[in-house]
């Protein structure tokens, strides 16, 4: 009984998942509006995971300890929280991890300042990271371009100004850490 009802739930769940995903959907989306999001039921990475080969899914695995020394340094801002990571997380922490060594200066710094970010963030404010980055790839380059100059002319303001601007919109969540 209790082996039928799972199947009968996991076939719903298939179904729903697959009629969420054959919709074809046209969204608009502008800096200021917020996409409608919708979720299909299932974990992305675990569907990822599931169809990669068993090399790929053993590193993804690895506990902290197990990872090699370059790796942790490269990834210490994480290692806390490290054990807990999804898998699909933990495989696109290493592969920032083996092409750290061939990043300039410059890029590694950064690569380490995001990492430190990102550690610090809530799973709620990680998600809208998520959210936010994924908006922003969609849209046309004119668009990314015309950003891009705000954000420049945005930096450039002296931060009372910028302060200012936070404090005006309170609904705008900030991190100063990201650049």
């Amino acid at each position: 009984m209790n082996r039928t009802l799972f199947l009968l739930l996991l076939i719903s769940s298939l179904l729903q998942s697959t009629i969420v995903f054959a919709q074809p959907t046209a969204v608009q989306i502008s800096p200021v509006q917020t996409p409608p999001v919708q979720i299909a039921l299932g974990d992305i990475g675990a569907i990822k995971s599931s169809l990669e080969d068993n090399s790929t899914t053993e590193a993804s695995s690895k506990k902290w300890a197990q990872l090699s020394d370059d790796q942790r340094k490269v990834l210490t801002p994480l290692g806390k929280e490290w054990d807990t990571l999804r898998p699909w997380q933990r495989e696109k922490m290493l592969d920032i991890a083996k092409d750290y060594p061939k990043m300039d200066a410059s890029k590694q710094q950064r690569v380490q300042k995001r990492l430190a970010s990102w550690s610090r963030m809530t799973p709620y404010e990680r998600e809208n990271a998520r959210k936010r980055y994924q908006q922003f790839h969609a849209l046309s380059d004119v668009k990314k371009d015309e950003l891009r100059k705000k954000w420049a002319a945005h930096q450039k303001l002296p931060e009372s100004e910028r302060e200012k601007l936070r404090k005006d919109s309170p609904e705008l969540e900030y991190s100063p850490d990201i650049d």
